[in-house]
């Protein structure tokens, strides 16, 4: 209506790149192109208008139907505009409003009642106050608290901590031990675990994994780690991801993460084991596949406490991998006879 009488509207226009915003009143779009165009110092030809709010094309005929003091951006010929969610790139892309952005979402956070909105506020602060840059206990101490004073880096203490996981699955290796009744098939069974248990020791436990100056690494350099999904999925549907490195609640939530057996520990990596040893010896078990099992990338999954299913999984082990080829067997037996030469 506004048009209709000649009566100007007044809105308020920004760049795509800037946040200052500008009172500009038009009666209409060709209008407020030109005035825009000038106060912002964009380029004519190919300019356009759109809502700031969720990037809608303004038209002639749109216009006319929007309240008054509404917020425009201004785009050049081949920018676009996707709403609020371009702010937030934006701000995500430079340390410029860092602290300015803390301190609005604690503000928000405080009076936050939704239990969404308040996930996504809680998320912000942890990866905004992300302090990942710094390695060392005198230069992030507050990261330390709690951890024990011989650990002087963060990626000592995540790497012990991986290594400690990795010493626990082994743990549960051993402890199988308890449930077998014939000492013959306990022998057998003790001499496997002690067999991969030197294999596991071999590679410092596999704690290369949380260490972000390792090769081997789960994560990226700077240390972030990315859920890998379900046992069942190729990647996480949700998109988790973390940054122990970068602050002490951050390393506190990553202990929630798991490393899933896709082919389940206690339910089938070890119950094959055992089945395998009764009719058979330690040196007919393929040690290399079993290893492979419970302590490597080849069948763990680094998951979101969410995505961890501890459900059965209902996968099997290889039937055609669990023991060992005969060509490979001939072989371990003349290496140990040779041996046993040599004592000779």
């Amino acid at each position: 209506m506004f048009g209709l009488f000649g009566k100007n509207k007044p809105v308020k226009i920004r760049s795509r790149n800037e946040n200052k915003k500008y009172g500009v009143a038009s009666k209409d779009v060709k209008e407020l192109l030109k005035k825009g165009c000038k106060l912002l110092q964009l380029p004519s030809p190919g300019a356009h208008l759109c809502l700031y709010s969720d990037g809608t094309t303004v038209t002639e005929e749109f216009f006319q139907t929007l309240p008054d003091h509404t917020e425009l951006v201004l785009l050049c010929r081949d920018q676009t505009w996707s709403g609020v969610v371009c702010d937030i790139g934006q701000l995500l892309k430079t340390d410029r409003y860092a602290d300015g952005l803390i301190e609005a979402a604690r503000g928000l956070l405080s009076d936050e009642k939704s239990p969404q909105r308040c996930k996504i506020l809680t998320d912000l602060l942890l990866n905004l106050e992300d302090r990942s840059e710094l390695e060392s206990r005198e230069e992030h101490e507050e990261w330390f608290k709690g951890v024990d004073a011989r650990f002087k880096t963060k990626s000592a203490y995540m790497k012990f901590n991986c290594e400690g996981r990795m010493r626990g699955y082994m743990k549960e290796v051993h402890g199988a031990t308890k449930t077998i009744q014939k000492a013959k098939v306990r022998e057998e069974f003790l001499k496997t675990s002690k067999s991969l248990s030197e294999m596991l020791k071999t590679v410092k436990n596999n704690g290369c994994y949380f260490d972000r100056t390792e090769k081997e690494r789960l994560c990226t350099r700077e240390g972030w780690f990315t859920c890998q999904g379900s046992y069942e999925q190729k990647v996480c549907q949700s998109l988790h991801s973390i940054n122990p490195y970068g602050s002490r609640e951050s390393r506190i939530v990553f202990s929630t993460w798991n490393l899933d057996h896709r082919i389940e520990k206690k339910r089938t990596i070890i119950p094959a084991l055992l089945e395998a040893l009764q009719n058979h010896k330690s040196s007919d078990i393929n040690l290399n596949y079993f290893y492979g099992l419970l302590f490597t990338r080849e069948n763990l999954k680094l998951v979101h406490i969410v995505c961890h299913k501890k459900g059965a999984h209902n996968l099997l082990c290889d039937a055609k991998k669990i023991f060992r080829k005969a060509s490979d067997t001939n072989k371990a037996k003349q290496n140990m006879k040779e041996k046993k030469r040599r004592l000779v």
